[in-house]
């Protein structure tokens, strides 16, 4: 697990073992409740055999370190962003998947007969229903051999375009055609593609057919030739057209306990809506395997919205990493839970690209 954590190793060490588990139970009930803890609440634990008052000078050290604050004016107190990223990087014990969860990611993300963008969104589904948080995926470019492409009508300028890697998975996209376009025609790009396909990647074949219509060496029709444009560049264009699959967005509506939360909630739906900008965060997560987390203010999506990012990168059959999956929640999220989650799911696609 790697995590994007401004909070220094030295701190924890630096911390008394006092000190360490008076932060461990705040935060510990903070995840579970959302609630500020006192100290003659904390007084009260099993184990804690310390004085409200000695209690109160502990949490009081712990807000001078900046790792606790109060949220109004009450005794209570809860991590901050930087608490919470030393909690995560120094003191939480990850817990592991049972056996039932392992099952339900594995028979969700099943690739057989279904194209690369279901199982995805199947994975993304799998993710935001365990975690009842937020599920995303960035989707990878597909760059294996291509077998076959075909577009198939739906309503007045709309195609099902379907692609056919060499090694039998199949793509379905919806594109946008140029009005006028005959049934006629797409059969045409059909049949054109065929011979221009096989064995070659998505962008092997953007080059060989821009070329091709460029030297006007393809009897295509002007309309013709923007199916044909429109179709390759659904899967060949640039990063900024890379699909991102988001599920869930209704579970954070479930911890809404104030309208500040509302508001933060409502930010960060608009931030998911610039999915440009998301599969850009989605991607800085693929510089490095293993699980990444961005607490809060650690991303600039996410100061303003009390929420943080558990996220990991995914392989193809070369061991490339080709994309990223992962969950976002409010600040208090369940880290233990979420971090296998996400890592088993991770790894699930990568053998299902294989």
């Amino acid at each position: 697990m790697k995590s994007d954590s401004a909070g220094k190793p030295s701190v924890i060490t630096e911390l008394n073992e006092r000190s360490r588990e008076i932060f461990r139970r705040i935060v510990d009930a903070y995840v579970e409740t959302g609630e500020p803890m006192g100290s003659r609440t904390l007084s009260r634990f099993p184990g804690i055999k310390l004085s409200p008052a000695s209690i109160r000078n502990v949490m009081a050290d712990l807000e001078e370190a900046g790792l606790l604050s109060a949220p109004h004016t009450s005794a209570g107190r809860v991590p901050t962003d930087a608490g919470m990223r030393l909690f995560v990087s120094g003191l939480l014990e990850i817990g592991g998947l049972t056996a039932e969860e392992r099952e339900r990611i594995e028979s969700q993300c099943a690739a057989k007969g279904r194209g690369v963008n279901e199982v995805l969104q199947e994975a993304s589904g799998a993710l935001s229903g365990l975690s009842r948080c937020v599920g995303l995926v960035a989707a990878p470019r597909l760059e294996r051999a291509l077998k076959h492409m075909e577009f198939v009508p739906v309503s007045p300028g709309r195609a099902l375009a379907v692609m056919v890697t060499e090694d039998g998975l199949v793509e379905n996209r919806m594109i946008d055609l140029p009005m006028g376009v005959p049934a006629s025609a797409l059969v045409q790009v059909s049949n054109y593609l065929a011979s221009r396909i096989a064995g070659r990647t998505t962008d092997e074949v953007r080059g060989f057919v821009q070329r091709d219509l460029d030297g006007n060496r393809a009897e295509l029709d002007a309309l013709t030739k923007q199916v044909v444009e429109a179709g390759i560049a659904t899967w060949a264009g640039g990063e900024a057209e890379r699909s991102l699959i988001v599920r869930g967005q209704a579970n954070l509506l479930g911890d809404v306990r104030a309208v500040a939360d509302l508001e933060r909630v409502r930010h960060l739906f608009e931030i998911l809506e610039r999915r440009e900008a998301t599969v850009r965060l989605l991607d800085a997560v693929g510089v490095a395997d293993g699980v990444q987390i961005f607490i809060g203010a650690d991303s600039s999506h996410f100061d303003l919205t009390g929420c943080s990012m558990v996220a990991s990168a995914y392989h193809d059959r070369q061991g490339k990493i080709v994309g990223a999956i992962g969950v976002i929640g409010p600040t208090r999220m369940n880290y233990a839970r979420i971090i296998p989650l996400v890592d088993y799911t991770a790894k699930m696609i990568g053998r299902l690209l294989t």
